[in-house]
């Protein structure tokens, strides 16, 4: 017998205005979307709370910091995947990109190779029904690199690749423009000396040197084999941005500056920017700050990034400075669905996937009272 419920009386984030009324759902679908007040029989008295589409997670580094939570810390896969999707749920994400590093140095015994049998971890335990929500992989390709290209080979179609970034760390440009920036990153997080320091620039510069244009040429290749979306990273200037239209990206995360995030929405291209970044109000790279983008209309997606807890949070913020709650949800649930290709979920409409949340705000935070994925509680 197919499960009912409904949640009444709520305050419904749809996509273009909230409104009060219900959201009927049968099984894992939405059955019915109704305005007004009325409480049907049966049915949960949400109290005027939200009631809006799941979360979607374009880019989180949090399985990565479940997998090694301390440098040179390793912890047993199959309980971070766990720990790393249980976490999620109870934010209100209910599909997520997991980000994962390709491209590997091992030359200078760092970075090393692991997306590949974590994938693996994953989809087996997805495979076994013990995961709360909906994962899909998103590879991060480091093009100052030795293995890139070979680590892309070893991913195909089969292994739900919905996202593919180009990622470009030479030191001195994009997200490290200023130097001391990222000296005091790479000390600080991996506790290295001044000739440490040294010798890390000079060996991603040559990388980036020898193997850049391959490796740039072949991701976006890749990309395409995958039936992936291409993303570009940390673009800066309207050269960079250009030459990501080029490929046919459509989607920029976390661009730096103000001359970037303009040029990317003239090339059509979607602007993601950092949750945490709105919380603190600034970038912890010395880069453009999310809510100034906001402000200019250059911000369409928010990412969680490296606080899961802060997607929620950042896109109430967004709704209350933009005086439109369904504009701020809509950062974190229809358009990041849509851009990757999702139009099963991301908005409460009749037919779409049961991915609900629902919440209300307490001191200007969100509180969450219930996540449902593909209508099955899950927090």
């Amino acid at each position: 017998m197919t499960e009912e419920m409904i949640l009444a009386n709520a305050t419904l984030v749809l996509p273009d205005e909230t409104v009060t009324g219900s959201v009927r759902i049968m099984g894992e679908t939405i059955a019915e979307i109704a305005t007004g007040a009325a409480i049907p029989t049966d049915a949960v008295d949400c109290g005027s709370d939200y009631v809006s589409p799941g979360l979607v997670e374009l880019h989180t580094d949090n399985l990565e910091r479940h997998i090694q939570p301390r440098p040179k810390v390793d912890w047993p896969h199959a309980a971070a995947i766990l720990a790393h999707d249980a976490e999620l749920a109870s934010t209100g994400i209910t599909t997520v990109f997991d980000a994962m590093r390709i491209g590997s140095i091992p030359s200078g015994n760092r970075y090393k190779k692991y997306a590949r049998d974590l994938s693996r971890e994953l989809w087996q335990l997805r495979e076994q029904g013990a995961l709360k929500i909906s994962h899909f992989l998103h590879l991060r390709a480091e093009v100052c690199s030795e293995t890139l290209v070979a680590e892309l080979d070893e991913f195909g179609p089969e292994d739900r690749v919905g996202l593919v970034s180009l990622m470009d760390h030479t030191p001195g440009q994009r997200q490290f423009r200023d130097m001391s920036q990222l000296e005091a990153y790479m000390k600080g997080k991996h506790g290295m000396t001044d000739d440490d320091f040294l010798q890390h620039v000079a060996q991603l510069k040559a990388l980036r040197d020898r193997f850049g244009d391959r490796h740039e040429v072949e991701t976006v290749k890749a990309a395409r084999r995958f039936g992936a979306m291409l993303a570009s990273h940390d673009d800066t200037t309207q050269e960079q941005v250009a030459v990501s239209a080029g490929h046919g990206i459509r989607l920029a995360e976390f661009p730096t500056t103000v001359e970037a995030a303009r040029a990317c929405h003239d090339h059509g291209i979607k602007v993601m920017m950092g949750a945490p970044n709105v919380i603190r109000g600034g970038s912890h790279s010395g880069n453009v700050a999310a809510q100034e983008l906001a402000d200019l209309g250059h911000l369409d997606i928010l990412s969680s990034d490296y606080v899961p807890a802060a997607l929620l949070l950042s896109a109430t913020r967004l709704g209350k400075s933009w005086g439109d709650m369904a504009r701020g949800l809509r950062t974190v649930t229809q358009t990041p669905a849509r851009i990757v290709g999702l139009d099963d979920r991301g908005e409460l409409r009749q037919g779409a996937r049961a991915d609900i949340i629902r919440f209300r705000m307490r001191e200007g935070a969100p509180a969450l009272n219930g996540v449902w994925s593909r209508g099955r509680r899950v927090a």
